[in-house]
């Protein structure tokens, strides 16, 4: 075997490929269409629609085509509050249209009223989720969680899914990324990634979180595994659970009302009973089982769920994760390392919703929002992600906010130091987060997640040391390739 040499630029370090822990990657490709995140009023938004209608002629002289689109973020708005179906018919072009657009955290859809009306007569209340209802009582055009399952959307064509697939994995080798924790994968999903795997044309690696539909069956003994298809690029051993909703919307489940509104403490999207019982089924035949929890009652129900099921299972054989783990009370910090469990957390998640926390959550309870410190020195392994769509592509982006909790312009509520500074992450323990954590959280980490003999070549090349380079150039760094298996999958060496 011959081998070969190549240099590198002198100021250029290499580090392990780098892993987005729970990302969304054919959302992300469908978000690109119609750009929504950076609108700052209801009306921008609308404007943003039409001009994408105005750009497609075939849109738009066709009033019967769908419209989709993803990153609408009401806490950006001037006023904050959720549209309307009525708000797409102030505009001519838009208006009598189907119109579909998610929110940017993925837990509401905001429809037109042609769509509202094409549904019918709607459930007084949807267990889990939530119908937003004027004055009247009459749903306003936006569904929440659960509530998301009435809206009909048409079932996209396999060229329109290799489309979203293929903007997501452009923009994600430039970053850097070598491996997606898709966080999940629903069967039109995992038949399209199956596909893909098979036909030899995954070029980057994709450890797939199985979608568990709450409205059917457990489903656990009748479903196979897929490890390693596609030279070792597809993976899907685990389950995804949603057990509440977003602290965004005001549905993530809390112990008391939010501060902000005391009606609510928000909602569990899916009963503790059930998750009692299907925990235990999974784990029992050996399914890792990934839970989405952002409230504090939320992660305290699933952490005891996991707490029963782990007296009889093999925790380093099963290696739980919670997704998100955003607000935390004391107690239930110190069960992450004493269970086992994954915390998977998204960094830039903190310095988004930091502007707003405390109005929704209160002084003292906003502190054991995102306390990623207080995680890990209690002896629990944390993974790094982004949810992107919700949060950008760049995993830099996480590790500087994991390590600051300040925005890239370099604020937070609390000043320079950061918010909360006392919860920062160290450089390593993030990079550990973005490389050989992830892999453990994959069960890769015999293959992957360090630069070692006898493990795969996924590697990237960085135009600086972020180990050592002075926090305000960090997001300057550039990727000057991303190494998968050996060969570039971007850049060069």
């Amino acid at each position: 075997m011959r081998l070969e040499v190549r240099y590198i630029s002198p100021d250029h370090v290499v580090v392990p490929g780098l892993s987005d822990s729970h990302a969304h990657i054919l959302e992300y490709g469908a978000m690109k269409i119609i750009p929504l995140e950076e609108t700052r009023t209801v009306e921008e938004t609308v404007l943003r629609v039409r001009n994408y209608i105005l750009e497609h002629p075939d849109i738009r002289h066709d009033k019967d085509r769908f419209i989709e689109g993803w990153g609408w973020d009401h806490t950006r708005w001037q006023n904050e509050a959720f549209p309307t179906a009525a708000q797409f018919e102030a505009d001519p072009v838009v208006a009598d249209r189907r119109i579909v657009l998610q929110s940017k955290d993925g837990h509401a859809l905001w429809v037109s009223k042609r769509v509202l009306q094409a549904m019918g007569t709607l459930p007084d209340e949807v267990p889990g989720g939530l119908i937003v209802r004027g004055a009247s009582c009459k749903p306003t055009g936006v569904f929440m969680d659960n509530a998301q399952t009435l809206v009909e959307r048409p079932i996209p064509t396999h060229e329109a899914l290799e489309a979203r697939f293929n903007a997501t994995v452009k923009d994600a080798l430039a970053a850097g990324l070598t491996s997606i924790h898709d966080a999940g994968l629903n069967p039109m999903s995992l038949e399209f990634f199956r596909r893909q795997a098979d036909d030899g044309r995954l070029p980057l690696r994709i450890y797939g979180m199985t979608y568990f539909d709450e409205t059917k069956a457990y489903w656990g003994n009748e479903t196979s595994k897929i490890v390693g298809a596609g030279d070792d690029r597809l993976t899907a051993r685990s389950v995804k659970i949603f057990a509440d909703g977003a602290l965004r919307t005001g549905q993530a489940a809390l112990y008391e009302p939010y501060a902000d509104n005391p009606s609510t403490r928000g909602v569990m999207r899916i009963e503790p009973e059930v998750l009692n019982r299907v925990i235990p089924q999974f784990m029992k035949d050996g399914w890792q089982v990934i839970v989405h929890a952002i409230g504090d009652r939320a992660n305290g129900i699933v952490l005891d769920a996991f707490e029963e099921a782990l007296n009889e299972a093999n925790v380093s054989a099963l290696r739980p994760r919670l997704e998100h783990a955003q607000i935390l009370a004391k107690a239930d910090m110190a069960r992450f390392g004493k269970l086992g469990v994954i915390a998977s957390i998204q960094p830039t998640h903190a310095t988004d919703d930091m502007w707003y926390g405390e109005e929704r959550l209160g002084p003292e309870r906003v502190k054991g929002l995102y306390a990623f410190r207080s995680i890990l020195d209690h002896g629990a392994r944390i993974t790094l992600g982004s949810d992107f769509p919700v949060e950008g592509v760049n995993p830099l982006a996480g590790f500087y906010a994991a390590i600051t909790r300040l925005s890239q312009d370099g604020r937070s509520p609390h000043g320079p130091g950061g918010w909360f500074p006392e919860q920062r992450m160290t450089r390593e323990e993030a990079l550990r987060g973005m490389t050989i954590d992830p892999a453990y959280a994959s069960f890769s980490e015999d293959t992957l997640g360090s630069i070692t003999p006898g493990k795969r070549a996924d590697f990237v090349v960085l135009s600086q040391d972020i180990m050592t380079a002075p926090v305000a150039d960090i997001m300057r760094t550039r990727v000057a390739a991303t190494v998968i298996d050996g060969r570039p999958a971007y850049g060069s060496i």
